[in-house]
This record gives structure tokens, sequence and C-alpha cells, in this order.
């Protein structure tokens, strides 16, 4: 019993609705509130949602680079891991993740552009193997996500980057999909928004893990 589910996707493509279906589908089937643990990444505890602050806020004094960009979100994601989320899996309970480490593939690797093989091997000192049991990718075209992304209001500091980075985010998220289509499955975010719930709903149902009760 227990399970890591993961909620994955380009800016705008409602991960947040979705953590919330995924959390009703586990409690029709039997799962208790208490045993239901919400995460958000790059953030989950005092030391990685300051982290957050630094890698989400504009910073017109200093520029992060790429590399240290990469860096802090692996603190963030090593001290999350290791503090909440594996404790937790340990105690039996369910874990909805809004974001993890497939969010460092489309964004450092293929948006940034930097090579796979060593966001490889930061990622093997910082959480090892350790992977979700399922990731729904909320699929959507980067114009139409940018576009419910600016009506939440002042965009942070990846909102505002180009349209091409959004592009190369999206294709590797499919294309990670794609390679790992046993664990890895694709929504189509951008229809109304009772067939979204339905298709994650379907997902989850295709995926014993998340059945219990």
């Amino acid at each position: 019993m227990g399970a890591f589910i993961v909620l994955e996707g380009g800016e705008g493509a409602g991960k947040s609705t979705a953590v919330a279906v995924v959390k009703q589908y586990l409690l029709s089937h039997g799962v208790a509130e208490k045993d239901i643990i919400e995460t958000r990444e790059p953030g989950g505890t005092e030391i990685a949602e300051k982290i957050r602050t630094i890698l989400k806020e504009k910073n017109p004094h200093e520029a992060l680079t790429s590399e240290a960009e990469l860096l802090l979100m692996y603190a963030a994601r090593t001290q999350l891991v290791n503090l909440v989320i594996k404790p937790a899996l340990s105690a039996g309970k369910f874990v909805i993740g809004d974001r993890h480490d497939l969010s460092t593939i489309a964004y450092q690797g293929a948006g940034r552009g930097m090579d796979i093989q060593k966001i490889a091997g930061i990622r093997d000192l910082a959480i090892g193997d350790f992977a979700p049991d399922l990731t729904i990718v909320m699929d959507i075209e980067p114009a139409a996500g940018m576009k419910r992304a600016r009506s939440r209001g002042e965009l942070d500091r990846f909102e505002v980057e180009s349209m091409d980075f959004f592009n190369r985010i999206r294709n590797s998220f499919l294309q990670e999909a794609e390679k790992h289509s046993d664990r890895i499955k694709v929504v189509d975010a951008g229809q109304e928004l009772d067939a979204v719930k339905a298709d994650i709903v379907r997902v989850l149902e295709k995926a014993e893990i998340c059945t219990v009760g």
C-alpha cells in the first residue's frame, strides 16, 4: 500500500487541479485523508521552500546561472525526498507530487540545454534511483498554457522565458513519456475540464498502485 504519484507539465497545464483530482480519487477508493500527503517542487520542507524563493523570484541584481539553478533544484529535491516523501511511503501513505525529477530533465535539460549525463550524475548523488510509481504529464500547447499562466498575475522567473524554451520543454515531456510509457502517462490538458478530469481518472484506474480498498 502507498504510492508516489506525480503530476508534471509545462506552465499553465493545470497540475494543481490534477492534484485535487488524484486526491479525490484516492479518497473515493478508501484512502484516509491522513494517509495522503501533497508535495510541490521545488519546495516541501522549510529549507526547500527557501530554495524555491531563490529559484522562482526574478533578481534584477544577479542572474542565476543554469548550473546554480540545477544544483539548487536537486538541493531542494533531496531534502523533500529524504525528509518527507520516503518516510511517508515507508508509513504506507500516498504522496501526490506537483512536479518531481522529470521537470529537471525537461526544464534544465531540454529547456536550458544542459547535458543529460551531467544531470544524471547529480541526480544519482541527490536521490539515487528513487522514482515515482506513476507520473501523469499534463500536456498543453505552450501558447495556451502561458495564456493561463498570465491570467494568474505576475509571472515568475521561469514563466518569462521564450516560447522556444517552453516548446523544448513540452517536447521533452512527450519524448520521456514515449520512452517510459509503462510509468509515464500523458493527459491532454487542453480539453474541457470535465474531459481532463475523466482522463486522469482513467489513468488512475489502469494503474493498480492507485487502487485500494
